[in-house]
């Protein structure tokens, strides 16, 4: 357990704020959470990211196989090599792309939606599709966390994948972004408050990335009420979070109600424009 990363690989995230790619998933591991994944689109007859409800948020809460992958060993040895043993599971997001469809992420940072201190937060990036420049994977810029969590404004919201079109507000210089290239089976890692976007996919595949944000036990919310929270590993002596039930069976009547409910608190907690969207449309 732990120390799937290097020494040199835990300096430059502490430096840069990212790291990888790291292979995680073999092809095998690969064709079966997509396989899995569209399996799930296809009983919908659309895309999670189109699916009532935010279904492409927190999805480990209906589904058992995504509840594994968020489970992997391998992951959880990376996430640990970055933020200790203790490890709790705080949010997740299907950041899914279609050919041509232009859809885009703003510049922004993940802290902006979290509400979360200290600032430990990590995303690990799981790629089940390459993403490259091509196909709209993330650009970073290096070293832009060390400057903390920084002010942002509504921004454009057609095409946007983020909830409320935030950008942030400061000018960005695109010159010192470097593409995270991903290839399947891989993933990426950054800090809370690395300044970050992705362009459209202009490739001919999907762009599937599922992003797993992580957190040290003892973090807490610093919002009003109490939101939710799974602990993947280690022990949680703090009780900063409600506890998140698992799915036993894939959309079972007790996991879509949990799923609803936790989805409501998360949103609510940053103001989420799609979550009164979608309040109101069900």
């Amino acid at each position: 357990m732990g120390g799937l990363l290097t020494e040199d690989q835990v300096s430059n995230y502490a430096a840069t704020g990212q790291v990888g790619p790291v292979s995680l998933l073999d092809a095998a591991e690969v064709s079966y959470y997509r396989a899995k994944l569209e399996s799930a689109e296809s009983a919908f007859g659309e895309p999670l990211s189109q699916v009532p409800g935010q279904f492409r948020a927190k999805t480990h809460l209906l589904y058992t196989w995504m509840d594994d992958l968020v489970r992997h060993e391998k992951i959880l040895d990376a996430v640990e090599s970055l933020i200790g043993p203790d490890i709790l599971l705080y949010h997740l997001t299907c950041w899914l792309k279609e050919p041509g469809d232009g859809s885009f992420v703003s510049w922004h940072q993940d802290g902006t939606y979290f509400n979360l201190t200290p600032a430990e937060h990590v995303t690990a990036w799981i790629a089940l599709s390459d993403a490259t420049p091509e196909s709209g994977c993330m650009r970073m810029l290096p070293g832009s966390h060390l400057a903390g969590q920084q002010s942002h404004v509504k921004g454009e919201t057609a095409g946007n994948l983020l909830s409320n079109g935030q950008k942030i507000a400061m000018d960005i210089d695109e010159s010192k972004a470097i593409d995270i290239v991903v290839p399947a089976g891989s993933a990426s890692f950054h800090h809370t408050h690395i300044v970050h976007s992705s362009g459209p996919n202009n490739s001919n595949d999907r762009r599937i990335g599922i992003g797993i944000s992580y957190i040290p036990t003892r973090m807490r919310f610093l919002g009003e009420g109490r939101v939710t929270a799974a602990l993947i590993r280690g022990e949680d002596s703090f009780g900063h979070f409600d506890p998140e039930m698992r799915p036993k069976t894939d959309l079972d009547d007790a996991a879509r109600q949990f799923h609803s409910e936790a989805c409501d608190r998360f949103f609510a907690s940053h103001g989420s424009k799609r979550t009164e969207v979608q309040a109101a449309a069900g």
